[in-house]
């Protein structure tokens, strides 16, 4: 809701901002007369591109407010909400200074860097955009700790309940439980892969996705089970692996969701610093090389 409401703060005061720049750096470029075509080196070009570098250093003050809890210089709603209709304005700025002009160097790679930051950004406001409410809907309204914490229950009950049936099914039980992966590096997150294994009648261990291996095990043998103890032994284990593995499905979608939530910042700060680098050079080429 937060990143929702950003969008429209204010009455989406800095879209209106942003447009309006635009409209005056739109402006500024069409005054390009017929002698000299339209360039970064005419007082168009210069003009819109210190417009571009003044922006795309304000916008990088962003991180700085975020963590100045003391500032009163806005809120920080309030600076991500310009901080995402400004830097799209910057898109279209760029693109009106460079005339969309470009060579192999120092300022279209300065131009390739901005687009990829601020392309970055816009993945980033979707993720944040969808993923806190499914997130949430996924949690139902609990919390990861939680889910990790019914997780651990119902591990101890299966194991309990695997120690009342027979041998073979406790050595499935015990290695499913053993061998589950949550988790694990970093496309295993992103992806929601599960690399848990099991290993059955002491064989080597296979691929056990989802859990679904010793459910349907234990499912298998309840029909062939001669004592009604063992009968009832084996439901209750099977329901608690079915109420498992739902666990587990919820565990690895919320590390699904918040590693996106998290990975394109990985993209987008680093291009930003490699830009500042590279708007300096562009800078610094075109007054004393041009």
């Amino acid at each position: 809701m937060l990143y929702e409401n950003l969008l429209r703060y204010r009455s989406g005061r800095y879209f209106w901002w942003a447009l309006a720049l635009v409209a005056v750096c739109v402006g500024v470029f069409v005054t390009h007369g017929r002698a000299e075509p339209p360039n970064g080196g005419t007082w168009q070009g210069y003009t819109l591109g210190t417009i571009g570098a003044l922006l795309i250093v304000w916008l990088t003050w962003l991180g700085i407010r975020k963590r100045s809890y003391s500032s009163t210089a806005g809120t920080v709603r309030g600076w991500t909400s310009a901080h995402v209709y400004l830097g799209t304005a910057c898109l279209i700025i760029g693109s009106l200074h460079s005339a969309m002009q470009f060579g192999w160097n120092v300022h279209t790679f300065a131009y390739i860097l901005m687009c990829l930051v601020i392309f970055s950004g816009f993945f980033g406001l979707y993720v944040y955009i969808n993923h806190p409410r499914t997130l949430s809907d996924n949690r139902l309204g609990g919390s990861r700790e939680s889910l990790f914490g019914e997780l651990y229950d119902l591990n101890e009950r299966g194991l309990t309940l695997g120690r009342q049936c027979s041998s073979e099914v406790q050595q499935g039980v015990t290695s499913s439980i053993e061998r589950t992966a949550v988790g694990g590096g970093v496309w295993a997150q992103l992806s929601a892969r599960d690399a848990s294994l099991i290993s059955v009648d002491g064989g080597k261990p296979v691929p056990h996705p989802d859990q679904q291996l010793a459910i349907d095990f234990v499912a298998h043998l309840i029909p062939r089970a001669e004592k009604a103890q063992e009968v009832v032994a084996l439901e209750e284990l099977l329901s608690v692996l079915c109420r498992r593995q739902t666990i587990l499905r919820r565990l690895r979608k919320d590390i699904q969701l918040q590693g996106w939530m998290q990975i394109w910042l990985y993209v987008h700060v680093p291009m930003t610093i490699a830009l500042i680098g590279a708007l300096i050079v562009h800078i610094i080429t075109t007054f004393f090389y041009w």
